[in-house]
């Protein structure tokens, strides 16, 4: 923009200064003709009265004179600077009239004066080079003006573009920040009158984000910590059970429930940027392969798992690690029948991170599934969008020989 109005008021200039310089310059080169003629009308003047006078004192009186004077005499003979008689002067002589004819030497003008003993005539060439005296110089000086003109012109432009674009350019980097979650960036209103209410638009609209997000934090929080009621009744049943294995194993379920409860709050009332978490990625998966394989030997589910034989780290938190895998086995127990087997497989990733992957034999999902809130099994929809929130790259693919969903996990 700024570029573009610097653009326009460099043409607009241009186009002032022509209609004003070249009308300008053309009535110079006029004046300077004019001015040169009149000397030589002028000096022509002073020579005519003494045409028919003592020659002596005509050829005095033309000598030195600032154009070369010739007088052309009744008997034929030329008074002064040598020249021939021309048309011109034969033409002057015969007639009587005054005459100015272009030549290729400039302009000649030619004075008849009618005499007793017959008609002289006085002779002037004005040359070219008199006729354009002076007229470079003021056609240069005349550029030098519109040039000068020109630049000034450019600078209050650009000071004008800058002043105009400066506002423009901070209202899109705040949008900008904006967009990548810095709630706190707010624009300066400055400019003209409406770009201030712009950012006076933006600047409310950012707080007003940040008020909704805040209650929509606390509202979660809320709702979250509303679970931990029926988890603690959850626990005390499973602390009477009379199976100790099933017991332990219940209390294991509900404590993981419930540290999930609390991630959940934390993550709600998080409000600034907190360092990228990392885990092991080994570990975290074995660790849910090894929660749901109880699971799947109760349902007769064959669990086909392959890990690397040493630790794999990942950028990504053991938490959201677990709670995406969770989410992925999850829909595998809930959208395939009992005894539909399934693998997962974990593999170090070129150039850092890891590859995970969780395959079932069951009847597939469709493509509308892979969106969030998508589902076609009577679910929240949101199982595999919660998996591709810590993945670099998530591919899926689904059809009656089974689903398969591809993560690559970013590295530390």
């Amino acid at each position: 923009m700024r570029s573009r109005l610097t653009l326009l008021v460099a043409a607009t200039t241009v186009l002032v200064l022509l209609a004003f310089l070249v009308p300008i310059a053309l009535l110079l080169r006029q004046v300077a003709r004019e001015r040169a003629i009149g000397q030589a009308s002028a000096v022509v003047q002073t020579i005519v009265p003494l045409a028919l006078g003592d020659p002596n004192a005509l050829r005095l009186a033309v000598t030195g004179q600032a154009v070369p004077v010739t007088v052309f005499l009744p008997d034929g003979t030329a008074v002064g600077a040598a020249a021939t008689a021309t048309p011109a002067v034969r033409l002057a002589a015969a007639s009587g009239q005054t005459l100015t004819v272009a030549t290729s030497a400039g302009r000649e003008l030619v004075v008849p004066v009618v005499g007793t003993a017959g008609t002289s005539v006085v002779r002037t060439v004005v040359t070219e080079a008199d006729l354009t005296r002076g007229v470079s110089r003021a056609w240069l000086t005349l550029a030098a003006l519109g040039a000068a003109l020109l630049l000034l012109g450019l600078l209050v432009a650009d000071r004008l573009a800058r002043a105009i674009t400066a506002p423009i350019t901070e209202l899109s980097e705040v949008s900008h920040r904006l967009a990548g979650a810095e709630l706190t960036a707010r624009a300066a209103p400055a400019g003209p009158p409406e770009l201030r209410e712009v950012a006076g638009a933006l600047n409310h609209l950012a707080g007003r984000i940040q008020d909704l997000l805040a209650a929509e934090r606390e509202r979660v929080a809320d709702l979250s910590h509303r679970l931990r009621t029926p988890l603690t009744a959850l626990r005390l049943e499973a602390e009477s059970l009379r199976d100790p294995e099933e017991s332990a194993r219940v209390a294991a379920a509900a404590d993981g429930v419930a540290r999930a409860v609390t991630a959940v709050i934390q993550q709600a009332r998080r409000t600034s940027s907190v360092a990228v978490q990392s885990c092991d990625a080994t570990a975290v998966v074995g660790g849910r392969v090894a929660f749901w394989r109880v699971l799947a030997e109760d349902t007769g589910r064959t669990v086909t798992e392959s890990l690397p034989d040493g630790p794999l780290p990942v950028a990504v938190a053991a938490d959201d690690l677990a709670a995406a895998l969770d989410a992925l086995l999850g829909n595998v127990f809930a959208h395939t029948p009992d005894e539909t087997p399934f693998a997962v497989t974990l593999t170090a990733r070129p150039g850092g991170g890891a590859i995970l992957t969780v395959a079932d034999e069951g009847p597939g999902f469709p493509a509308s599934a892979a969106r969030r809130g998508a589902s076609g099994g009577d679910s929240t929809g949101l199982g595999l969008d919660i998996a591709r929130q810590v993945a670099t790259s998530f591919e899926t693919t689904g059809g009656p020989g089974g689903a398969i969903v591809r993560l690559e996990l970013p590295g530390p």
